[in-house]
């Protein structure tokens, strides 16, 4: 993959988010910023990191939100209209536990059946660390201060409440093996 995608994904998520969601471009920008941070654990894959890490939000941009859930439509935009990698369009599809509110949405079906859930456990868990450590400013924060943050904006009642309530442990547990995985390599 290399710089080429690098570029590409950078290019392509400005394009969509930076004008007509510029709070949406700050988070994106400050999550891929954390997956420059957590390369050396992956290896091979750094780049599909960086890559999925830049455009895993794409879905919110206005003119490609058509069932109105952003992970699945950012990746039938990426599969659709760019031929992206397959693991790319999978790891955007499943970012962050999106299965658990694909459910809520009654997709669950649609998203899993498109784009099943990637077996790599670091790749996957790296994506929901810089997703979930990265505020909606592109700040750094803490997992739990990120799943208050989100309880807090779209209630406990809310569709995406009820997901994030569900989510909150399987997402501490995947920052808690990233930060392991960074604890672990050589300084």
């Amino acid at each position: 993959m290399g710089d080429r995608i690098d570029e590409w994904a950078q290019q392509l998520a400005e394009a969509e988010l930076s004008g007509p969601l510029p709070r949406r471009w700050a988070h994106t920008q400050g999550v891929a910023e954390r997956a420059t941070r957590v390369r050396q654990v992956l290896g091979a894959d750094a780049d599909l990191l960086f890559a999925a890490a830049t455009l895993h939000d794409v879905g919110y941009a206005p003119r490609l939100a058509a069932t109105g859930f952003h992970p699945l439509d950012g990746a039938r935009f990426l599969r659709n209209e760019h031929s992206a990698d397959e693991r790319l369009t999978r790891l955007v599809a499943n970012h962050s536990f999106a299965l658990l509110e694909a459910e809520e949405r009654g997709l669950r079906d649609e998203l899993a059946s498109e784009f099943p859930l990637l077996e790599e456990p670091l790749l996957v868990d790296a994506l929901v660390y810089c997703d979930m450590t990265t505020t909606p400013d592109g700040g750094r924060t803490t997992a739990e201060e990120r799943v208050a943050e989100i309880r807090s904006r779209y209630g406990d009642d809310s569709v995406v409440g009820r997901f994030i309530r569900r989510a909150a442990p399987k997402i501490f547990a995947s920052v808690e093996r990233v930060e392991a995985a960074q604890a672990a390599q050589p300084r």
